[in-house]
């Protein structure tokens, strides 16, 4: 017969092997949630970058639509300033191109210098400073500008948010970093020649 003793040492056997296995499921569960929640930051951060690119995009497609209406403003008072104006074309040409992330924001920076040298000729020309067409062009494209500029930023803020959380335990084991910041051509470094 069994005595007390031993029926009682089995229970608490039996109660202590109940609680491990609950614990080990606890655990377990914790675990889980954690690993899921870690993998679903990394994911929302990578949307917020592809987000962030696609909105520099949408205001590099306004430049881009902008454009043949400024050179076609242009070309009516400005007819011997055409190597300005083919410059111009030509790279709006090449933007609209461009195929990947990098070459689309190289295109974009050389654009960038070409209108400003662009407004430079624009100076030469006081009857077409005071056209109505020409000024609401003009404003159209700083104002389009001023968006590229914190579109830009928005993009290398949430891309460098990203790159700073996957490059980080846990969020290592989740993503891979990108390099694809949104920088300035080396033409653009350097300072432009004003020639009148």
């Amino acid at each position: 017969m069994m005595t007390n003793n031993s029926v009682s040492k089995r229970g608490s056997t039996a109660q202590l092997f109940i609680i491990f296995i609950a614990a080990f499921f606890v655990t377990a569960i914790v675990i889980a949630f954690a690993v899921m929640h870690v993998y679903n930051k990394v994911q929302g951060l990578d949307e917020r970058v592809t987000s962030a690119w696609a909105q520099v995009d949408t205001v590099l497609q306004r430049r881009f639509d902008l454009i043949p209406n400024l050179v076609e403003t242009v070309k009516g008072y400005a007819k011997q300033e055409k190597e300005v104006l083919t410059e111009v074309t030509r790279l709006r040409s090449q933007w609209g191109e461009a195929k990947t992330q990098q070459d689309k924001a190289q295109a974009a920076s050389l654009l960038e210098g070409a209108l400003g040298r662009l407004m430079v000729v624009v100076e030469k020309y006081p009857e077409l400073k005071s056209n109505e067409n020409f000024l609401a062009l003009q404003n159209q494209l700083e104002g389009t500008e001023n968006r590229i500029a914190v579109e830009r930023r928005r993009y290398n803020e949430t891309l460098q948010e990203y790159n700073t959380y996957v490059r980080q335990i846990p969020g290592r084991f989740f993503g891979q970093p990108r390099d694809s910041y949104f920088k300035a051509v080396e033409e653009a470094q350097k300072t432009p020649q004003v020639k009148f």
